[in-house]
């Protein structure tokens, strides 16, 4: 078992937390976080993308004139690619990028991506985020005093105070133990764990 400081808002140490080492002393595996983030990454893309083939644009299907005796190209419908407002051939059309990792290996590469924040420095835990009220410029105030400007912030799920004392923060993001995820965790300079939502993690994960 891994100790780590547990401190309060102001940066002061108020106590320690012994962190499981199934969780948090787990094997580093880079590429399960490149397999993990692409998997997310791909999963977030809308595929909402189409272009209109020449079946698919509005217009007459008649031949714009007679086969021969014009001196211009056989041509058997304006919808055509060749001609503006025809259609397009090869274009993107409508697709889900997703695909399937199991629940085995996201498992591991986030028990792996939260054991390199912690030999890295980059784990930082909380007694709580008792914010009263949410106030931006208060929690603000409190990333400058503990040093996590750029962080991603795991509290309890219910906790809307600090969602949306966080909402307008650039490169402040706020999520519960459960949304926890590998794509958050690397893409900011520090992970802040409450220490209650240290206990749903592991046992999340464990």
């Amino acid at each position: 078992m891994a100790n780590i400081d547990v401190i309060n808002l102001q940066g002061e140490t108020v106590g320690s937390i012994e962190l499981d080492d199934a969780i948090f002393g787990a094997e580093v595996k880079p590429h399960l976080h490149w397999e993990v983030v692409r998997w997310q990454r791909a999963k977030a893309r809308s595929g909402t993308h189409l272009v209109k083939t020449k079946s698919e644009r509005s217009g007459t299907g008649a031949k714009p004139y007679r086969q021969k005796g014009t001196g211009n190209a056989r041509q058997g419908s304006r919808r055509s690619v060749q001609f503006v407002g025809g259609g397009r051939v090869h274009g993107p059309q409508q697709r889900d990028y997703g695909f399937s990792v199991n629940k085995k290996a996201r498992r591991a590469a986030l028990r792996s991506v939260l054991s390199q924040c912690l030999a890295d420095n980059k784990l930082m835990v909380v007694k709580a985020f008792d914010l009263e009220t949410p106030k931006t410029k208060q929690l603000v105030a409190v990333l400058g005093q503990i040093g996590a400007d750029n962080a991603v912030l795991v509290g309890e799920s219910t906790d809307e105070n600090l969602r949306l004392s966080a909402r307008n923060l650039q490169g402040v993001e706020t999520l519960s133990a459960d949304g926890l995820n590998v794509y958050s965790v690397l893409g900011h300079e520090k992970l802040v764990i409450s220490e209650a939502a240290v206990k749903d993690i592991e046992r999340r994960l464990g």
